[in-house]
């Protein structure tokens, strides 16, 4: 049904609070960049109007640190643009912290906990290979 995919992939041993926070985090990303991923607001029985949703899938994968860099390392490669979230963001409690904190690193020595992307789904399969579903 869909051209594309949709993929999160989180650090295996982060907290739960975490993941839900990076994943939400991340989705945003996504979000802004295709913004023809949300469909048409949603409307109950009563008439009540409901924000929209993605339409697209999203799959959640795990993977360990040394497999989070080696997808960063292969979208920078194959010039797949991302949502990326790095470990030193946890500390920080706004956007404009978030952006100085993680401008201070490169590819490799940035701490990935989270990478999201959306691309064409052989790309993005060779692009997130070693990962595995979200338990």
């Amino acid at each position: 049904m869909f051209d594309t995919k949709f993929a999160i992939v989180l650090q295996d041993d982060l907290p739960v609070w975490q993941k839900l926070n990076v994943t939400a985090f991340l989705t945003s990303g996504i979000v802004a960049q295709y913004t023809d991923i949300i469909g048409e607001p949603y409307r109950d029985r009563a008439g009540n109007i409901y924000n929209p949703l993605s339409i697209q899938p999203v799959i959640v994968l795990s993977a360990d640190r040394p497999t989070l860099s080696a997808i960063h390392r292969r979208a920078l490669d194959r010039g797949v643009t991302t949502s990326l979230y790095v470990e030193d963001m946890f500390s920080t409690g706004h956007d404009m912290a978030n952006r100085a904190v993680f401008a201070e690193f490169a590819p490799d020595d940035a701490k990935v906990v989270g990478i999201a992307l959306r691309a064409e789904k052989k790309l993005v399969d060779k692009i997130i290979k070693g990962a595995r579903m979200h338990p």
